[in-house]
């Protein structure tokens, strides 16, 4: 039976809250973390469904937990609010053989098999979820196969994915779609393949595996539109920060936006420029009310804290170099457009049909269910705004950015919203329904934090 939680209309939010981990970089620091030599610290892992599914796979393929640490009671005591812990790596070349569950998590399904592909030996079964097995794998097992990989999927497109060590070869190769995903797939890969791997994007996506490698001593540049990896004899991370994440923050960042009254102050938000394309987006609807204190890197990762007030809005036009920068976001860009004045266009973004669900059918559901007026375009939508939304029920259909979408919708709607599926969210934001009922009942903010 499914679970339904309703959220009630709220009128304002207020206070402050360090948002989870990042889940993008605790995925990519957990796989670098087990291809290192010696120990890794990773300070700030994000402790959910989907990154456990990692720190479970790199054990299966023989990474260790140092002084066998369960993922149950990780480490707190960073200073962080996230989770702390050590990962003994097996080298570059030292995966043994393993069937893994990848549980609900595309991510790991996408970028594992590009290290694994290369070694000298052994076979791996890569299988998840229903929903991960309606995810199609054939984008990174086309330009692995090019490289020599040899791997076999259901109907040559989806899991269960079979990958059998082989020699690689290193390749230029020109991503069709930009997808951060894919390239760090043939970035892993080009560390066991003979000569250079050089991955060509139509437009920049996020960077966190070049900014990881290159700390670990791995040879990777940029060139124009074009990264550049050489083979690697071995990685050595030694420590790795994870910053909170801006993905679960924007759930927060589009409340107060759309929200009167409401004055919001998030904590250690990771700024990486490939990631924030919502700030952007929200200041051409009309955003004033965003702030940006407390500016500092750690770990090659920019952080700050972002305060967020209400702002009215415009619609506007979201595509092109947008959409990789956004790509998390544009189901919230949806919902902030049904509280704008005029029309908002998203196009460009056909690669939301390929999420954990077909994001623009079930945003664009979900928004009419709620009272919006919002078509579903091939690859995007158009939005009428009026200014609001009813509100009503939905179904996040297990994925998780809907059902906290459904949340959100719900605190910024006249009557509120029932979403069913609600546990969803626990995939990559454990806590959220406490976290956005704790803005309701705090006081007013003071002075913005430096």
């Amino acid at each position: 039976m499914s679970d339904r939680t309703h959220f009630e209309p709220l009128g304002r939010l207020r206070g402050s809250l360090r948002p989870p981990a990042d889940k993008s970089i605790s995925h990519r620091a957990a796989m670098i973390a087990a291809m290192g030599e010696g120990e890794t610290d990773i300070v700030g892992y994000l402790d959910a469904a989907d990154t456990r599914s990692t720190l479970a796979a790199v054990q299966a393929v023989g990474a260790r937990l140092v002084d066998e640490v369960a993922t149950e009671s990780i480490d707190r005591d960073d200073g962080l609010g996230a989770a702390r812990l050590r990962i003994a790596g097996v080298g570059l070349r030292g995966a043994r053989p393993a069937a893994i569950d990848v549980g609900n998590a595309g991510t790991l399904l996408r970028l594992l098999p590009g290290w694994l592909a290369g070694q000298p030996e052994g076979s791996w079964t890569l299988d998840g979820d229903e929903s991960i097995r309606r995810r199609p794998v054939d984008r990174v097992a086309g330009p692995l196969r090019e490289m020599g990989a040899k791997l076999a999927a259901r109907e040559d497109r989806l899991p269960p994915l079979e990958v059998v060590g082989a020699p690689l070869h290193g390749i230029a190769y020109e991503l069709p779609v930009a997808s951060a995903q894919v390239k760090s797939c043939l970035l892993f890969a080009g560390l066991l393949a003979a000569g250079e791997t050089r991955v060509v994007e139509p437009l920049p996506t996020r960077d966190h595996s070049e900014r990881m490698l290159a700390a670990a001593g791995a040879a990777v540049r940029r060139e124009g539109d074009t990264v550049v990896i050489a083979p690697a004899e071995r990685l050595e991370p030694g420590r790795i920060v994870v910053p909170a994440d801006f993905s679960s923050a924007a759930f927060f960042i589009v409340a107060a936006t759309v929200i009167p009254g409401s004055d919001v102050l998030l904590h250690q938000v990771g700024l990486n420029p490939t990631r924030t394309g919502l700030l952007e987006i929200l200041r051409r609807m009309g955003a004033t009310g965003i702030e940006i204190s407390g500016r500092g890197e750690d770990g090659g990762e920019p952080i700050g804290d972002v305060r967020v007030g209400h702002s009215e809005l415009r619609g506007c036009e979201v595509g092109g170099a947008d959409v990789p920068l956004a790509i998390d976001e544009l189901p919230l860009v949806a919902l902030a457009a049904c509280f704008a004045a005029g029309t908002t266009t998203i196009r460009d973004a056909a690669e939301l049909r390929r999420k954990e669900s077909d994001r623009i059918a079930t945003v664009a559901d979900a928004l009419r269910a709620l009272g919006g007026q919002v078509e579903a375009t091939a690859d995007g939508m158009v939005i009428e705004g009026t200014g609001g939304l009813r509100g009503g029920a939905i179904d996040s259909h297990g994925d998780h950015r809907i059902a906290m979408l459904g949340a959100v919708a719900g605190a910024a709607s006249e009557a509120g919203v029932e979403v069913a599926n609600m546990a969803a969210a626990e995939v990559s934001y454990p806590g959220f329904e406490a976290d956005l009922a704790s803005l309701q009942q705090s006081p007013p903010l003071r002075d913005p934090v430096h």
